[in-house]
Formats: structure tokens, C-alpha cells, sequence
């Protein structure tokens, strides 16, 4: 008898959770973590094929082509997480991206976690975060809050705002996302492997998606 594996793609706005329910999902499952994102970081600075090709996009400010990044993703699943369990973060960004992965079956994923938390709710999260420049240390105005309003705990210097959380730069941000995951959410929702969760707590929609790993892998 074979032990099921869980090939997991996770989707969500950003600020909508989507690292802390990951964490989660990691932990409890004992999966493999791919973050694309940092997988692209890392062959940047090793200077692997992939990362100095990656790097010459970068460096004029445009966005790493689609082939590069599916090329990385495809050998990372394919080599690093043979016969293991994984979570995906951070791609597909893009239908083209979605159609690619689908059409290797060696590293198709079987189940999709969408997030859906309202737009309000995100905004809320991120506009009363502040950041203390010199060690990065976050503060929430509402949920960890400085002792001093607009201060820094440690150093009493002054907490700063970065530009991608005001509220202006949140909404664009916002806006770009749906109409670009609103395309993968179709392509994996028509092939049966799709399951949205919505709320607006991260505890509390866990435990759903907790459920809905459990029962698939029960399943036969």
C-alpha cells in the first residue's frame, strides 16, 4: 500500500494569510515547502544557470519571463520533491503559468487551496502596519501596537510606513491580483481539484482547510 502524497498549491491575495495557513498546513502535514519566490533568491545568489538568467531581468527592472520561471519550478518539483509531499507558494501567477503545470503530469497538483478574505478586511491588516527601518521589526496598530504610538520598542526611533502598505498602493495591488487569479481559479476549478475557503481569520479558516487535507487524504 502507497501513501497518498499531497501536491498543494496554495492561492491568496496578499495580506490575505496565505503564509501564516501555509506554515500550518507544513507543519501538519509534514510537507515540503516551495516558495518560489525564495527558490528564485537562492539560485540568484548560488549564480546557477537559472539564477544569472533570472538576474539579467531583474536588474533592468522587468519582470522574469514565464519560461525561466516555469523551467525553475518544473525542475525544483520534479528533482527536490520527487515522492514527497509538497506546497507550492507563489505560482502560478498567471494562466499561462497554471496551463504549463498542468501539462506536466509528473508535477501536477492534486488539490487547491483558494483563500478568499475580503478586500476591506485586507486593507484593515496592512494599513495600520509599521515597520522599524533599521531592524525590520513589524508593528500592527491594532494587534502588536508599539508601546509608544510611532516608535520602535528597542531604539525609540521612528516607525516609517512602506509604500506597499498604504492604502492606495494595497487596493492597485488588490485589483491586479483578482483579475489574474480569478483566471487560474477557473482553470483548476473546471479540473475538480479546487476548494475555496473564505473568512476573515486566519484560526478560524485552518481548521477548514485542515478538515478538507484530511479527507483527502482518506479518500481512496
Amino acid at each position: 500500500m502507497t501513501t497518498k502524497l499531497l501536491k498543494i498549491i496554495i492561492l491568496g491575495a496578499p495580506g490575505s494569510g496565505k503564509g501564516t495557513i501555509s506554515n500550518r498546513i507544513v507543519r501538519d502535514f509534514n510537507l515540503g515547502y516551495f516558495s518560489v519566490g525564495d527558490c528564485l533568491r537562492d539560485h540568484i545568489s548560488k549564480q546557477t544557470d537559472i539564477g544569472l538568467e533570472a538576474q539579467q531581468y531583474i536588474k533592468t527592472g522587468t519582470l522574469v519571463p514565464d519560461l525561466v520561471i516555469n523551467q525553475l519550478v518544473h525542475r525544483e518539483l520534479r528533482d527536490r520533491f520527487r515522492q514527497r509531499s509538497w506546497l507550492l507558494d507563489g505560482y502560478p501567477r498567471n494562466r499561462a503559468q497554471a496551463n504549463e503545470l498542468w501539462s506536466h503530469k509528473d508535477v501536477r497538483p492534486n488539490t487547491v487551496i483558494n483563500l478568499i478574505v475580503p478586500d476591506d478586511e485586507i486593507i484593515e491588516r496592512v494599513k495600520h502596519r509599521w515597520i522599524h527601518p533599521g531592524s525590520g521589526r513589524i508593528y500592527h496598530n491594532i494587534y502588536s501596537p508599539p508601546k509608544k504610538a510611532g516608535f520602535d520598542d528597542q531604539t525609540g526611533e521612528p516607525l516609517v510606513q512602506r509604500d506597499d502598505d498604504k492604502e492606495e498602493v494595497v487596493r492597485a495591488r488588490l485589483k491586479a491580483f483578482h483579475v489574474a487569479n480569478s483566471e487560474i481559479v477557473q482553470i483548476f476549478r473546471e479540473r475538480n481539484i479546487l476548494a475555496d475557503f473564505t473568512g476573515t481569520q486566519s484560526d478560524v479558516i485552518y481548521p477548514t482547510v485542515k478538515e478538507h487535507l484530511d479527507s483527502f487524504l482518506k479518500e481512496s
